[in-house]
């Protein structure tokens, strides 16, 4: 065995007792992708080879705890990240879902500090202005959910913003865009484990990107059974570019556009 993993015992005590302290239960990881993860993040934190006196220094010190938390969930988000597929969103699936209905459900899953759902609601506003909707951005981690209600951004988060909506839509204030709150009216955001809490039932729309890419495959079969059941006919799961959903036709999704399933 490589010397650099800790013993394996230590390991499934560290992710135990971790799951005890967090609520977060990394056996829904990979292990090595899981493993490396915390190891990197120890080096880097000066806790070297034991995990025991990390997860005492975890229970200690809420600061450490934080960054560990938001280093194992970390989520690389930003305003239209990935614009083409936004254009298909805007061009061909809204258009399919406002067509039969006149209030539409959508849900940022696992939404980081937000970016994903105020997204939605910029192409909701600006292409569908008499369409009624509500967007709900749920996340684990409730540091970055704090963001989302803020609604409060760096200006690396809009790489991939055009000006115009950026002078819409945010206002400057101490070199931060901060969302009006015009934009923020239909959007909630809350705390919530993909894996073990329940899902709401009824979305039209669903986007669940990057967030899997480290669940093991069993992980991965059961949210995308919870998110199956939980859209409606004819709704729509969004997945990210690193995500497929080949061999999942038992789920009832079948691909409309690349990453883009709707519900049978």
């Amino acid at each position: 065995m490589s010397h650099h993993f800790i013993n394996i015992d230590c390991y499934e005590k560290f992710v135990k007792d971790f799951h005890t302290l967090s609520g977060l239960d990394l056996n829904f990881y990979k292990e090595n992708q899981m493993k490396r993860r915390i190891n990197n993040f120890m080096n880097t934190h000066n806790h070297k080879d034991d995990y025991t006196s990390f997860l005492k220094a975890l229970s200690r010190d809420p600061k450490l705890y934080d960054a560990f938390f938001k280093h194992l969930t970390i989520n690389v988000t930003q305003f239209f990240r990935d614009v083409k597929l936004w254009d298909v969103f805007q061009s061909k699936i809204i258009p399919d879902l406002v067509q039969n209905k006149h209030m539409l459900k959508l849900w940022s899953a696992g939404c980081s500090a937000g970016q994903e759902a105020y997204t939605m609601a910029i192409i909701m506003n600006e292409h569908f202005p008499s369409a009624k909707y509500n967007i709900s951005g749920s996340d684990i981690d409730i540091n970055v959910l704090k963001q989302a209600q803020l609604g409060s951004y760096d200006e690396r988060d809009f790489a991939s913003t055009p000006e115009h909506i950026l002078q819409k839509y945010f206002t400057l204030e101490d070199r931060r865009y901060q969302v009006k709150d015009n934009l923020k009216k239909n959007i909630s955001f809350r705390e919530h484990n993909l894996l073990t809490d329940s899902f709401e039932q009824g979305f039209d729309f669903i986007a669940c990107r990057n967030v899997v890419i480290y669940f093991t495959d069993d992980a991965k079969d059961l949210l995308y059974k919870k998110f199956a059941d939980s859209l409606n006919p004819g709704g729509i799961l969004f997945t990210g570019s690193t995500e497929h959903l080949f061999g999942k036709n038992h789920l009832g999704l079948k691909p409309v556009s690349s990453f883009f399933y709707q519900k049978q």
